[in-house]
C-alpha cells in the first residue's frame, strides 16, 4: 500500500519579479558597506591643520558584548570598519606622538556612518575622554535582543558536533531551555527560530538531525532578538538570529589552523583564510570532526554513536567602486552517523546521511548619504538519507527508512531611508520551497503492539491499525511517497522613530502562504523604549501579531495524517488529510534595563505569547526522525534576564536565567503518534522549564593566557511517558535501569526488571515519579531531574608572544563533575537523550 501526497504551483509572480530585479540590475560603483543588517562606520583622522593622518590605530569596541574591531588609517588617513552589529560603542583613535581620542558611536542602520576625527599632537592639549562603563552603554532600543561576537563565541564550549552556533545561542541567549542535540527550546516553543545569514532568511531548522549547520568560526557576530520581532522578520519569530559572516575585504592575509583530539575517539581541524585588498575580500573556512558520539544518546554511555562532519564556507566581497557592494556566501557540508542503540537494540544498524550546499549573492547601492538598497538572492538544498538495518529484523520495534531533500531559493529586497528623527526600512521577500518525501514503517517487536498482554488478557492499548504493517505477524512495510511546493511572499514597512530619549518601532507586514494550506494576512508591530539618563535605566514594551509557519522537514507526510498522526488514520486506510494549518499569534513583551555602578548592566524581560494552531515536533521512537504536528492553541509566558558586565581587570561575567510555562491545548493534528493521549485540556510540553540558567565567567590575563567556565542549571524538562509508579512498573529492564528505577532495597538493573512495588519507598534516579493522585497534565506533570552542569577551558592564543605566527593552545572539560542526567525520557516529542559525559579536548594550532 502506497499513499501520496503532491501540491505543486508555478513560480509565483511576486518571486519571479524578484529574481529578475537581482539577475538584471547591474553595479556600477562601490564603498566600504555590510550586508545581513550590520552597519558599517568609514571616516578620516586628520592633524590639527587638516591634514590626513596614515597609520593610526582605530578600535571600536563594546565592552558588554566584546565586540572589537581594529583597522589602520591608509596613506589619505581613511578608515572603514564594516559589519557592526546595532548597538552602543566606543571609538578609540591613537598613534604615537598624538593625544588618543575616545568617542561615543550608535550604530543604528545598515547605511554607512561617515566619521572626521582630529588628533592633537600629544602635551598640547588636553583630551577628554570617555571610560568604558555601563553609563554610555546602556541600550534604548525596543526591541529585546542580545549582541554576541566572535570573541566570544570562540570562547564559549561546545558539547555537540556540528552545534557550535546553537550551542552559543544556548549558552548567551537569556530564555533558551537547551535540549539534545544541539537543540533549543526558544521562550517556551519547540522551535520557531529564524536565521538571516547575510541578508538570507533562513526558517528551515539549522540543527545537525535535519540539515546542516553554518560553523561558528565562520560568524563574525550575531544579533539574537527575543522580544517582539520587527516588521521585517517573519515566517519564525519566537526567536530571530540575525548572523554576519567573516571577511576578508582590505585585509591582509590573515588564517589559522587547529588540530584537536578529544574523548571517543574525537579527531578534528578548522581552518580559516582570509585575504584582500581595498575593493575585494575572500574568507574561507573548512572543518572537520570524526567522534564516538556524534548524537545525544537514549544510553548514558555511547553505543553505536560514530559521526563524520566536514564543512566548507567561502565569502567573497567586491566593491569595484563608491557606492555598490557584492558579496558571495558559499557553503557546503556532510554530515554521516550512525543512529545510537539502547540495550533493547544490541543489534541494530540504522544510519543517517545529510548533505547540504548553500548559495547566496547579495547586493548593495548606496542612492546618497541617507538612503541604501540591499537585495539577495538565494538557493539552498538540503537531502537527507535514513537507512535501515540490512535485517529489517534487527530493527526494533520497528524498521525505518526515508529519503527526502528541501530545496529553497527566493530574493530579498529591501530600502532604508533615514531621515531627521526616522528611520525606514520597506522591503519584499518571495521564495519556494520544494518538498520531495518518501518513507517507510514496519513493526518488528512482537510485543509493541501485541493483541494480548503475558496474561492472556486484550491489550487495550493495540491498534488494530497498525497490524497489516507488523512484519512479525505476517504484514508489509508501509511506504509513503509525496511531493509539494510552498510558495511564499511577504512585504513590510517599519520606522524607528527617535524623540529625544523615547524610541519608537513602528510596522506594519504583509504575508501570503501558499503550500499544502493557504492563508495571508496584515500583522501589525509596534514597541517603545524610553532612557531615564539619571537613573541609567531604560524601560520597554512592545505587541506584535505574527503568522507563523509550520517546519517544512516531513512536512508532506505529517499534513496527511490528520488528526492522531499516521496510527489512527493512515494506517486505517482511511482518506483523511488535514494540513498543518498556519499559526496565528499575539506576542506581549514588556522589560527593563537598569545599570548598577560602573561595571554591571541588568536586563529583565517578561513575555506572553497566544497562538492559535501551535507547533511541535512528534519523535518517531528514540530516532532522529521527527514529524511537525499542530495544536488548537498555546499559552506561552514567561521571564528571561541577562546580567553582564564590562572588562574588570580581565575579568567579564555574563550570566542569563529563564523561566517559561509552556501549555497547549487539543486536539492534535499531524504527526505520528502511537497510543498517546490526545488530551483536549491543557498539556505541558517537554519544553516547558521551571528554571534555567547559564554563567559564564572569562579571565584573561595580562600574559595572554585565558580561564573560561560555565555553569549550566536546568531544573528538568516534562517527560510525558512515565506519569505514576504502575508506568515505571511497565517498562523494558533497561529503561527502567536509565531512569534509576527502585522500590525499597530493590533496584532495577539490566539483568533484573521490577514488576510490582508495595513500599511506600520508591522513585527514580533520573525522573520524578509522582505519587499517586497527584499527576496532572497541566499544573504538576512529571519531569526530568535538576541538574548542574560545569565546563572549563583554558588556554592562550599566542603561546610565545610571536608577532607574526601565533600559537594557540586550548585545553577544554565538559561535564566537569561527569553528572549523570537526561534531557528527556520516552518523550514523543524528543525520545531518550542523556546529557555528555564527562570529556575532554585538547587543540594546538598556528594563527597568521
Amino acid at each position: 500500500m502506497i499513499k501520496s501526497c503532491r501540491a505543486t504551483s508555478r513560480l509565483p509572480p511576486a518571486l519571479v519579479f524578484a529574481l529578475f530585479w537581482v539577475v538584471c540590475v547591474s553595479p556600477t560603483e562601490a564603498a566600504g558597506q555590510s550586508l545581513g543588517g550590520t552597519g558599517t562606520l568609514r571616516g578620516i583622522v586628520r592633524d590639527a591643520t587638516g591634514a590626513p593622518v596614515p597609520s593610526a590605530i582605530v578600535e571600536l569596541s563594546n565592552p558588554v558584548t566584546s565586540f572589537s574591531r581594529q583597522a589602520k588609517t591608509g596613506s589619505e588617513g581613511a578608515f572603514a570598519i564594516s559589519g557592526i552589529p546595532p548597538n552602543n560603542y566606543r571609538l578609540l583613535v591613537s598613534l604615537a606622538g598624538f593625544q588618543s581620542i575616545t568617542k561615543n558611536v550608535v550604530i543604528q542602520t545598515a547605511i554607512p556612518m561617515d566619521l572626521e576625527v582630529r588628533l592633537e599632537v600629544a602635551g598640547q592639549q588636553t583630551t577628554v575622554t570617555v571610560e568604558a562603563t555601563t553609563d554610555n552603554l546602556v541600550e534604548n532600543r525596543a526591541t529585546v535582543s542580545d549582541v554576541v561576537d566572535r570573541q566570544l563565541l570562540a570562547a564559549l564550549p561546545t558539547s555537540s558536533p556540528d552545534s557550535g552556533l546553537n550551542d552559543a545561542i544556548i549558552y548567551t541567549t537569556p530564555g533558551v531551555a537547551a535540549d539534545s542535540n544541539g537543540f533549543f527550546h526558544p521562550l517556551g516553543d519547540h522551535a520557531q527560530v529564524s536565521y538571516v545569514i547575510d541578508g538570507q532568511p533562513v526558517s528551515d531548522q539549522r540543527n545537525k538531525v535535519f540539515s546542516t549547520s553554518i560553523p561558528a568560526n565562520a560568524i563574525q557576530s550575531m544579533e539574537v532578538i527575543s522580544g517582539s520581532p520587527p516588521a521585517e522578520y517573519g515566517d519564525k519569530t519566537s526567536l530571530v538570529i540575525n548572523a554576519s559572516t567573516r571577511s576578508g575585504l582590505g585585509q591582509k592575509p590573515t588564517g589559522s589552523v587547529t588540530a584537536s583530539y578529544g574523548s571517543f575517539g574525537t579527531i578534528g581541524e578548522e581552518a580559516t583564510l582570509g585575504l584582500g585588498g581595498p575593493r575585494w575580500g575572500n574568507f574561507l573556512v573548512v572543518n572537520a570532526e570524526r567522534t564516538g558520539r556524534f548524537l545525544d544518546t537514549p544510553e548514558f554511555w555511547p553505543m553505536h554513536d560514530i559521526g563524520n562532519t566536514g564543512t566548507f564556507f567561502d565569502r567573497v566581497d567586491f566593491e569595484p567602486g563608491g557606492k555598490d557592494a557584492l558579496h558571495l556566501d558559499l557553503m557546503a557540508a556532510r554530515n554521516w552517523l550512525q543512529i545510537p542503540n539502547t540495550y533493547d537494540q544490541p543489534q541494530q544498524d540504522q544510519r543517517q546521511k545529510v548533505v547540504s550546499f548553500n548559495v547566496a549573492p547579495g547586493y548593495q547601492h548606496t542612492i546618497d548619504s541617507k538612503t541604501l538598497v540591499s537585495i539577495n538572492a538565494f538557493v539552498r538544498r538540503d537531502q537527507v538519507s535514513y537507512y535501515a538495518s540490512r535485517n529489517p529484523l534487527e530493527d526494533s520495534p520497528a524498521t525505518l527508512a526515508q529519503d527526502r531533500s528541501l530545496t529553497n531559493f527566493g530574493a530579498h529586497v529591501d530600502l532604508t531611508h533615514v531621515q531627521g528623527r526616522h528611520n525606514w526600512k520597506a522591503g519584499l521577500n518571495a521564495m519556494q520551497t520544494r518538498l520531495d518525501e518518501a518513507f517507510s514503517l514496519g513493526i518488528t517487536d512482537p510485543t509493541y503492539n501485541a493483541p494480548y498482554l503475558t496474561d492472556g488478557q486484550p491489550n487495550p492499548k493495540f491498534l488494530s491499525s497498525l497490524l497489516p504493517y507488523d512484519l512479525t505477524r505476517g504484514g508489509q512495510l508501509y511506504q509513503f511517497r509525496g511531493k509539494a511546493n510552498i510558495n511564499q511572499f511577504a512585504a513590510f514597512l517599519q520606522d524607528s522613530i527617535t524623540l529625544g530619549d523615547l524610541t519608537l518601532n513602528l510596522g506594519l507586514r504583509f504575508d501570503r502562504y501558499d503550500g499544502l494550506t493557504r492563508g495571508d494576512g496584515l500583522q501589525p508591530r509596534g514597541a517603545f523604549s524610553y532612557l531615564f539618563k539619571p537613573t541609567k535605566t531604560v524601560i520597554r514594551g512592545g505587541y506584535s501579531h505574527t503568522i507563523e509557519t509550520p517546519t517544512n522537514e516531513n512536512l508532506v507526510a505529517s499534513s496527511s495524517t490528520g488528526s492522531g498522526g499516521l496510527a489512527s488514520n493512515l494506517f486505517k486506510g482511511t482518506a483523511e488529510q488535514r494540513p498543518i494549518a498556519l499559526g496565528s499569534r499575539n506576542q506581549y513583551d514588556a522589560g527593563i534595563q537598569q545599570g548598577l555602578g560602573r561595571w554591571v548592566l541588568v536586563d529583565v524581560s517578561y513575555f506572553r505569547k497566544y497562538t492559535r494552531n501551535a507547533f511541535d515536533f512528534d519523535a518517531l521512537f528514540s530516532t532522529p526522525i521527527t514529524f511537525p504536528i499542530g495544536w488548537k492553541q498555546s499559552k506561552l509566558d514567561g521571564i528571561s534576564a541577562r546580567v553582564s558586565t564590562i572588562d574588570i581587570h580581565g575579568l567579564r561575567v555574563y550570566a542569563t536565567m529563564g523561566h517559561a510555562n509552556a501549555r497547549f491545548f487539543g486536539p492534535e493534528n499531524g504527526g505520528i503518534v502511537f497510543n498517546s493521549n490526545l488530551t483536549i485540556g491543557a498539556y505541558r510540553q517537554d519544553h516547558d522549564q521551571v528554571y534555567q540558567q547559564n554563567v559564564n565567567l572569562h579571565y584573561q590575563t595580562k600574559n595572554g593566557w585565558w580561564t573560561d567556565f560555565t555553569w549550566r542549571y536546568d531544573s528538568g524538562l516534562v517527560v510525558g511517558a512515565v506519569n505514576n509508579l504502575a508506568d515505571a512498573l511497565t517498562l523494558t529492564a533497561g529503561q527502567q535501569s536509565a531512569i534509576g528505577l527502585y522500590c525499597g532495597d530493590e533496584r532495577a538493573t539490566l539483568a533484573h526488571r521490577i514488576t510490582s512495588c508495595n513500599s511506600p519507598s520508591y522513585g527514580a534516579g533520573q525522573i520524578n515519579i509522582l505519587a499517586p493522585g497527584t499527576e496532572n497534565d497541566d499544573h504538576n506533570p512529571p519531569r526530568t531531574k535538576s541538574r548542574h552542569m560545569l565546563n572549563l577551558g583554558v588556554g592562550t592564543d599566542n603561546l610565545f608572544h610571536a608577532e607574526r605566527i601565533r600559537t594557540i593552545v586550548r585545553f577544554t572539560v565538559v561535564n566537569l563533575t561527569n553528572k549523570a542526567a537526561l534531557y528527556n525520557f520516552l518523550s514523543p516529542f524528543s525520545g531518550t537523550h542523556w546529557v555528555e559525559p564527562r570529556s575532554y579536548q585538547a587543540q594546538l594550532g598556528w594563527a597568521f
